[in-house]
């Protein structure tokens, strides 16, 4: 009769465990996910200093905070030059000018940014990277050339002082910097960030950029 009692005991808490092994393995795989979730937001909270809304299977497991305008993935010094040369009445000018400018790429954050959270996957959806900025460093005069009567006017040097911020955007934005920051932030990620499943980044589509007035 003991015998028999043990393995009907036995027998009951063997049924018990097999009938409640997918509810906690449902648990165990949501608290692994919201783990993972709370991981990826302190990510975002270090890297651009703001929390993403986070969904993990389709809820909505944080909201975004208030977002920053831009994040700041890389930056790269661009170098431009411009040359005016004016000759009226056998009189020539000459201003050559030759700056430095800092370069930044990143995202656009107020566009928005979210993170979905999956057993198979994980997607971080944002906008594209772009320029956002062009800084100047530094300015050279690389010619200042007046003509006996053809003289450099102050409307001369404004004109072309204003146009290498424009060149050195033309630069920028042709360069391969924003597909640079999108891999340097999918790098960042996945440094920081260590996933069964993969993480892949989702971009939206980003209005044209322009150089700042």
């Amino acid at each position: 009769m003991v015998v028999a009692l043990i393995v009907s005991i036995t027998i009951v808490v063997i049924f018990l465990r097999v009938e409640s092994w997918p509810a906690r393995t449902a648990q165990q795989s949501t608290a692994a996910l919201e783990k993972l979730g709370k991981n990826l937001g302190a990510a975002f909270v270090d890297i651009a200093h703001l929390q993403p809304r986070i969904t993990i299977n389709n809820r909505v497991y944080m909201e975004q905070t208030t977002p920053v305008s831009e994040l700041t993935v890389l930056s790269r010094q661009i170098e431009v030059e411009h040359e005016l040369l004016h000759t009226w009445a056998g009189s020539s000018k000459r201003v050559k000018l030759h700056g430095t400018f800092r370069a930044k790429a990143g995202f656009d954050l107020q566009q928005g940014l979210s993170i979905d959270i999956r057993r198979d996957q994980i997607d971080v959806q944002l906008p594209h990277a772009q320029i956002l900025g062009v800084e100047q460093q530094q300015l050279d005069v690389l010619a200042f050339e007046n003509g006996l009567w053809n003289r450099i006017s102050g409307q001369d040097l404004q004109s072309e002082l204003s146009i290498l911020p424009q060149l050195a955007w033309k630069k920028a934005a042709k360069s391969d910097l924003p597909s640079e920051a999108e891999q340097t932030l999918q790098r960042q990620l996945e440094d920081r960030i260590h996933t069964a499943q993969p993480l892949r980044l989702v971009f939206k589509n980003s209005p044209e950029q322009k150089p700042n007035e």
